[in-house]
């Protein structure tokens, strides 16, 4: 059997195809252990080809060693079933024999430390072990022996992996990897997810997550997977450990900016399971087919029809619709509905007719307004059409053209066995209508996650010049005056820095003060009180509105005082602010709530929704993860229910909302630039018809020396430079963003044929959508992509070249080589550009710690290679094909 991925030369420390395709497989057993004895008989059992050892008991099927260093030579995994006082000594000898690799399937309280005192890097603790089903590797606790297939399972919970598996073989459903993270206190899911992300023989990805170590490598690993597959994960106590619920909120916003779908409950992770793991979306063309939510009902009576049909609506799906033509076409190949009635959506076939639901559900799947279809067969009278029904929906599901089918077998004395039976026949069969409907909408949300993640951003960008100078003294000041909370008037001048509209306000120390600041900015007026330890004013009555003359103000401010210094008498009181009220004429605006937050396990995040004194009631919210650029916040902004009323409303007024969505940038990248915030709070954010405005705000610093650290890498604007060519023309270097896509498009069409030969080994007319995304959405700890924007008067600025640099061994943080590319717009040739762009690649390289940079030339493409060999790049020819020639330079390590 040919391996996906070949198992390179030993070297020593730790490699991941000693973790994920062993040769050999060592068990260290303490008999008195219950995981020893189960995992014994599984390694015996699985049919593994490679070397099966075992030191500490006796097992029949493995071959017994007296200790490590007696090993006639070292293994590449070691499973250690031993006690927590019986570790350390374990993981040094193994180390020492050269086993760098080890899973925990036991309690190991110190396995963090030992692993980094060993080098011996390790699965666990409480691991549920290792399943690699196609090379009969069974190193697990499981209870079954789970078949071959393309499932993959990284669960942290082995009860919950034996559960899914027991599911699985009950569905015929197999796997590729299993892999028991169990406490996440060694190597965690992202490296595991970056194998699965290279593997092809992984299919879908299944994800059960309690907790994550590093969550910039988990989301970038993610990324990478989704890329190429669907990847679907459950978090079992999300509510427990957040009542809120704005943990379970962050975290799937997380997800879907790494393409992943995430669900709630067993349920219907299993109904995911199902649908993904045997269906693909429908390929189809257009705008409106992205969705993938237009969903065609099809039964053999009308009240399974009518259940399926409302879950579409309630799950907020859409019941497809077709044109005159199609539906003279169906009501030509198929029997009238029931009484009569032309054929609709559902479409219900009369008594008698069940054995056509084949023939229906492959003629709904082949309209181009169907994104999915959804047959459900409840049982027939003496069961006359169940077999022929059977075989037309195995037919309709197995076809490549069209939409998926998803099955509906309704019953369980009859339609287990028949669910059995479609199942073995590789089709997404389900219980009941709703089960079959949620498994649409699950391949519709997965289809718009994936296509969100890859989406192409247009040219426009919020340019934010903030005047950081500014902000930074704010800063420093409330940490000079040991305080972490901004006063009101602080918090908005900190926005006010970042561009953000914010209505005018004066600081009063006093009464008279306010009065005089009042008459400077004309009434009316709003009154609020400034208080570090009153953060929020109006549960006090530490704000008043619509003040119109001195009169009105002065009682204002004297009750307001009294009031405040009975009611808190231990609250510092600064003063007052006094602000011009806005919002006092023509239609009313919206109140508008936009927060910056941290998540213990996501970190910094962004929420929107209704704004005013009950918002914290409010359900109606998105989150997201910065930074964030317009297009995402735009997506934000549209995943709330509210967002509706944006478009005008009665006495509401429409608003522009790539003016909100250009708020929510400039806090995402005030977030960015300033770590040490903890929180800010934009309420209300005035939006109406003229643009939005800032009413009030407040915000915190985190401790003294704690810093947040993003999910997402920024974008890396310090590396951008003006350069100039020998010819004297100027260019902008700068890292590759979203953006650019329209603008590397158009670059590629500049291109010669030759040109595009030798960069891509192939001749294109075209780069394809999915291509350009991955060329411009990058991800900045993983690779680097050097732009050269020429400015053009009167027109967009233009891509003139390219160059890339891509982390191998693994492709996450940390690989010790990187591939390039670069490539030259024909009218830039012989300026510099080329050897400009390279530089910049080998010192971002150098910097990050790479040891080489690598790739591969075409031997025809004579420029190249004499342009790298001036470089410092040896050559040589490739072992795998003569016509392509290996370039390599070692990097000095940086100074």
């Amino acid at each position: 059997m040919k391996l996906p991925l070949a198992l390179p030369r030993r070297q020593p420390g730790f490699r991941e195809a000693a973790l994920f395709r062993p040769r050999s497989v060592l068990l260290l057993a303490d008999p008195a252990l219950s995981e020893s004895g189960v995992i014994a008989r599984n390694l015996a059992a699985g049919g593994f080809q490679g070397r099966l050892q075992v030191i500490g008991m006796p097992a029949e099927g493995l071959e017994p060693a007296a200790d490590i260093p007696a090993l006639a030579e070292p293994p590449d995994l070691a499973v250690i079933c031993l006690s927590p006082e019986a570790q350390p000594a374990a993981m040094e000898a193994l180390a020492a024999r050269g086993c760098f690799a080890a899973i925990f399937p036991v309690a190991a309280p110190a396995l963090a430390a030992l692993s980094a005192r060993t080098g011996v890097q390790a699965i666990g603790a409480h691991s549920f072990g290792l399943c690699l089903p196609a090379i009969g590797l069974n190193a697990s606790l499981s209870h079954l022996p789970p078949r071959p297939g393309r499932l993959a399972l990284l669960c942290q919970s082995a009860a919950m992996a034996r559960a899914i598996i027991d599911w699985a073989e009950g569905e015929e459903l197999g796997f590729s990897h299993i892999l028991g993270i169990g406490t996440n206190h060694g190597l965690g899911f992202a490296l595991a997810l970056d194998w699965l992300a290279r593997d092809p023989a992984a299919g879908a990805v299944l994800l059960d997550l309690r907790r994550i170590k590093n969550r910039r490598m988990f989301i970038s690993a993610a990324r990478a997977t989704a890329r190429t597959r669907p990847v679907v994960a459950i978090r079992p106590g999300g509510r427990q450990a957040d009542a809120s619920g704005i943990g379970d909120a962050v975290m799937e916003a997380a997800l879907r900016r790494a393409g992943v779908l995430r669900v709630n409950g067993l349920e219907d992770l299993l109904a995911a399971a199902e649908t993904l793991a045997r269906l693909r979306p429908a390929q189809r063309r257009g705008q409106d087919s992205l969705a993938g939510d237009r969903i065609a009902v099809l039964a053999n009576g009308q009240g399974p029809a009518q259940l399926a049909a409302d879950a579409v609506l309630q799950g907020g799906a859409r019941l497809a619709e077709w044109d005159a033509a199609a539906q003279a076409m169906l009501d030509l190949a198929l029997p009238p509905g029931s009484a009569g009635q032309p054929l609709g959506n559902p479409l219900v076939l009369p008594p008698g007719a069940g054995h056509r639901l084949g023939e229906a559900a492959a003629l709904l799947a082949a309209l181009p307004g169907v994104d999915a279809v959804v047959a459900l067969h409840a049982p027939g009278m003496l069961g006359q059409d169940d077999a022929l029904a059977r075989e037309g929906l195995a037919a309709a599901a197995r076809a490549t053209r069209g939409a998926p089918v998803l099955v509906g077998w309704l019953g369980q004395a009859t339609g287990q066995a028949a669910r059995r039976s479609l199942a073995g026949a590789g089709l997404a069969v389900f219980a009941t209508p709703e089960a079959a409907v949620r498994g649409a909408l699950h391949l519709a949300v997965d289809r718009r996650n994936r296509a969100a993640a890859a989406e192409l951003p247009p040219r426009d960008l919020v340019e934010v010049a903030p005047d950081r100078a500014k902000a930074r003294a704010l800063v420093d000041s409330l940490r000079a005056e040991g305080r972490r909370h901004f006063t009101e008037a602080e918090a908005l001048a900190l926005l006010a820095a970042y561009g953000l509209p914010v209505v005018p306000g004066v600081a009063a120390a006093g009464v008279d003060a306010a009065v005089t600041a009042a008459m400077r900015l004309g009434f009316p007026v709003v009154l609020k009180i400034l208080s570090p330890d009153l953060p929020r004013k109006t549960e006090v009555g530490g704000v008043a509105l619509g003040l119109n003359n001195v009169a009105s103000l002065r009682a204002a401010a004297i009750a307001m005082l009294a009031r405040i210094r009975q009611d808190r008498p231990g609250a510092r009181i600064d003063g007052f602010l006094v602000q011009r009220q806005a919002g006092t004429q023509g239609p009313r605006g919206h109140e508008l709530r936009i927060r910056l937050g941290d998540d213990p396990m996501f970190g910094p995040w962004i929420g929107y929704g209704r704004g005013g004194t009950a918002s914290d009631f409010e359900a109606d919210v998105a989150f997201d993860l910065p930074p964030l650029n317009r297009t995402l916040a735009l997506a934000m902004i549209r995943r709330t229910r509210g967002a509706r009323l944006l478009e005008g409303f009665r006495d509401h007024a429409a608003v522009d909302v790539t003016q909100v969505a250009d708020a929510v940038v400039r806090l995402s990248q005030l977030a960015v630039d300033f770590p040490e915030l903890e929180g800010m709070i934009l309420n209300p954010l005035l939006a109406d018809a003229d643009g939005v405005l800032v009413l009030d705000a407040s915000g915190a610093l985190r401790p003294e020396g704690e810093l947040s650290q993003l999910a997402v890498p920024p974008y890396p604007a310090e590396l951008a430079e003006d350069w100039t060519s020998r010819k004297g023309r100027r260019l902008l270097i700068r890292p590759i963003r979203p953006e650019d896509a329209a603008a590397h498009a158009e670059a590629f069409r500049h291109l010669s044929p030759e040109d595009v030969r030798w960069r891509f080994f192939s001749q294109l007319r075209e780069l394809p959508a999915t291509q350009i995304a991955r060329m411009t959405q990058i991800d900045y700890d993983r690779e680097m992509a050097f732009v050269a924007v020429e400015e053009r008067e009167g027109a967009a600025p233009r891509t003139v070249g390219v160059a890339r640099l891509i982390r191998e061994a693994g492709g996450g943080p940390g690989g010790d080589q990187g591939e390039f590319a670069v490539v030259t717009l024909p009218d830039w040739k012989g300026e510099g550009l080329g050897r400009h762009l390279m530089q910049r690649l080998i010192d971002w390289g150098r910097a990050q710690g790479l040891q080489r940079v690598v790739g591969q030339v075409l031997a025809d493409n004579r420029p190249m290679l004499g342009f790298i060999r001036a470089l410092g790049f040896s050559l040589r020819r490739s072992t795998e094909d003569d016509e392509v020639m290996e370039a390599r330079l070692e990097l000095a390590p940086p100074e």
